[in-house]
């Protein structure tokens, strides 16, 4: 028996003029946003944050999904090139300074992980008019070893079209209630969400190599399995 690919596993089809395509003929668009030191405002501001976010959610007449994504981050090679700068720093003050600042990154990142933060809107879409055969009869008759029809493939331009008309207004809105309470945000394009998704996917290869060129030029899969069949 043939043993499916890792990139069958994935949920996603496709990824689309900045949508993504699901196998069970969903669809999504994924806003980036900025985040805001909560503790750093006044009172006033704090109550207005508070007040301005709580309208935002109460504008909604669709279902969002909030992400907060962290990754370790590797700061050696910054660390690497504030030495370099203290070598070739002829004032000695200065050179002290960095000496003493390149000491004090050292310490912090021995004591504690240095975390990149990135926050998420995603807004999905559902077109139950071209939903897929189920999978759970399918995942059934599989784990019996008996023969199955193959669900029908999405139809990825159908999809597209109806997700854009459902999905364009509704970015919008979260895009303009997000700026009433100082939060910058955009909707990310094709370009990175494949980067975004190729980070998640390939978490030790992206640490290593960042996905070169832009998406289109790319006919082979871009996630690896994990761990290969015997």
């Amino acid at each position: 028996m043939a043993l499916a690919s890792t990139q069958e596993g994935l949920d996603i089809e496709d990824i689309r003029e900045g949508y993504v395509l699901l196998k069970n003929n969903g669809a999504a668009a994924v806003i980036q946003t900025t985040a805001v030191n909560f503790d750093l405002l006044s009172e006033i501001e704090q109550d207005a944050m508070i007040a301005g976010y709580s309208q935002f959610l109460n504008s909604l007449t669709f279902p969002i999904q909030i992400v907060i994504r962290s990754k370790k981050m590797d700061i050696s090679s910054y660390v690497e090139s504030l030495e370099s700068v203290e070598q070739s720093q002829t004032n000695p003050y200065l050179r002290e300074q960095i000496k003493n600042y390149r000491g004090y990154v050292s310490e912090l990142i021995s004591k504690n992980e240095v975390l990149d933060k990135r926050f998420y809107v995603v807004v999905p879409y559902q077109d139950v008019s071209l939903k897929p055969e189920a999978s759970i009869f399918s995942a059934f008759l599989n784990f019996l070893g008996l023969p199955q029809k193959k669900a029908p493939r999405v139809n990825r331009r159908a999809l597209l079209d109806k997700g854009k008309i459902q999905l364009e207004p509704k970015v919008d809105l979260i895009i303009k209630q997000l700026s009433r309470v100082g939060i910058k945000a955009k909707k990310l394009d094709t370009q990175e969400l494949v980067e975004l998704f190729y980070d998640i996917y390939n978490p030790y290869t992206s640490a290593e190599e960042r996905l070169r060129g832009q998406a289109a030029e790319y006919t082979a899969p871009l996630v690896q399995a994990a761990v290969e069949g015997q």
